[in-house]
């Protein structure tokens, strides 16, 4: 919902409402009030029906009826339940939501955090990841000393399960490799880095315009995943490097 849009449509029909104010007399003619306003309360009602609804399913159930005894005292006071509903949503959302695992950006593994940062906090989300992903790169460049591959390449050569040749060392997830689970980790972090540099690297260099800030934030986790399995990564040479 368009809080901003809700509460102006709100507050002048409040408005609207106070000028019109009529009172009845015993033969049913007005009397006192601005009967000028009746015609925009009148095309207004609609529209503030359905924002009350949304707000609140039985806020919206009334009809505007000038001449009986309450009716626009009952309405205003809907108007105003509904403005007390806005006022304190964005709150309510913060103060009564449930319990769950907040995810800190400056938590993530820092070899993407500390390249992120600047780009984030100007909120420049999708360039923000694209820094991260190349801090990463350069990270697992300097880990096993080549200069000379990147990115696929680099992940295809650094995490073959072909043992290592001269200027081409290999990583290895620490532990015994006959061990299932190393085995599994090895083949797994090989696959995952290639699966981010084709779905997180690539369209957040190529793509135009921003991304929404959750996306790009579950996309650092990602990355900050691939950098912490890179970190702790054994570096396995030939004997004679």
């Amino acid at each position: 919902m368009d809080i901003e849009w809700a509460k102006t449509r709100l507050e002048e029909y409040l408005v609207l409402l106070g000028r019109f104010s009529p009172s009845t007399t015993s033969t049913g003619q007005f009397s006192g009030g601005d009967r000028s306003a009746l015609p925009a309360l009148q095309e207004r009602e609609p529209t503030v029906r359905e924002i009350l609804k949304t707000l609140d399913s039985t806020l919206g159930n009334f009809r505007l009826e000038p001449g009986r005894s309450g009716n626009l005292s009952d309405i205003a006071g809907r108007v105003r339940r509904g403005l007390g509903i806005l006022a304190d949503r964005k709150e309510w959302a913060i103060r009564l939501a449930p319990d769950v695992p907040q995810l800190g950006a400056d938590q993530l593994h820092p070899w993407v955090w500390e390249a992120a940062r600047s780009l984030w906090e100007s909120k420049h989300f999708r360039l923000a990841v694209q820094a991260g992903f190349t801090s990463v790169n350069a990270r697992l460049q300097a880990k096993v000393g080549r200069r000379d591959a990147s990115e696929d390449k680099l992940f295809q050569d650094t995490f073959s399960d072909d043992p290592p040749k001269a200027g081409q060392p290999r990583l290895r997830i620490s532990g015994d490799p006959q061990d299932q689970t190393v085995a599994s980790k090895q083949r797994g972090v090989r696959l995952f880095a290639l699966g981010c540099a084709w779905a997180i690297r690539n369209p957040a260099t190529h793509e135009d315009g921003e991304w929404e800030e959750q996306e790009a934030l579950e996309q650092l986790a990602a990355l900050s995943v691939l950098a912490r399995m890179i970190d702790q990564c054994e570096v396995i040479r030939v004997e004679d490097e």
